[in-house]
């Protein structure tokens, strides 16, 4: 079910969608709040691990403490709502069942696959903790979350910012996680309804950042022509 008033398609919302650094002062309805992280939860991740969480800051003391933590920077003083994702590297080592036994209830894996899934994860990453790559598989899957839920709060009339300037520690210790080497911070995404209107600053060609089948192959990838001008999009 779509956040209450969504009226966009997603192509338009995500075409829409502007980093906005300014914002009123009208909260967001908790129902809809809610609706959006459930959103954002949606995403995909790693063997379904969702190896991600999300705090909701809106409290006076932590958004002051996030303000602290990324400098003095107008996103987290103006917006009514902070959410922090943070990534867990830790997840698969933890007990997952209650994941598994819903894919099977759900008729979504098989009984083999389900029962084969906890040895196959063990696998996956320690290979990757071998090659210290455990934070990086757990960033991915909370910046897939956050993606999903800039796109959804835009629908939904509300803006948001990536937010990539901060000191994690000092996030860490502003959602009480700071004795916590297992979670890492992905992203800071400020949100609320928007203060001020930002257009668009463009995208450069395709015919530059797309490619067919190998990187810097020459060739536009399929449904782009050599036709195309840095003006176009």
């Amino acid at each position: 079910m779509p956040p209450q008033g969504t009226s966009e398609t997603v192509a338009q919302a995500i075409r829409s969608r502007r980093a906005i650094r300014h914002y009123r002062p009208d909260p967001v309805p908790a129902p809809l709040l809610r609706e959006l992280i459930d959103l954002a939860l949606e995403a995909p991740s790693s063997y379904n691990l969702q190896a991600r969480s999300i705090v909701a800051v809106t409290g006076a003391a932590g958004l002051r403490a996030l303000t602290e933590a990324t400098g003095g920077q107008p996103h987290p003083q103006e917006a009514p709502v902070v959410l922090v994702f943070v990534a867990e590297s830790g997840a698969w080592r933890e007990g997952r069942d209650d994941i598994w036994r819903e894919a099977r209830e759900r008729g979504a894996w098989t009984e083999a696959y389900a029962a084969g899934t906890p040895g196959s994860v063990k696998e996956f990453y320690e290979a990757r903790s071998e090659r210290g790559l455990e934070r990086e598989c757990a960033i991915k899957d909370a910046m897939l979350a956050a993606a999903f839920l800039m796109v959804a709060a835009e629908a939904a009339g509300l803006g948001t910012s990536p937010m990539g300037g901060w000191d994690e520690t000092a996030v860490k210790r502003a959602i009480g996680i700071a004795d916590r080497p297992d979670l890492h911070i992905a992203l800071l995404v400020p949100l609320g309804y928007p203060g001020e209107v930002r257009l668009h600053p463009g995208r450069r060609s395709p015919r530059l950042t797309t490619h067919h089948d190998t990187y810097g192959s020459g060739e536009p990838a399929p449904g782009f022509s050599r036709q195309h001008h840095l003006t176009d999009y």
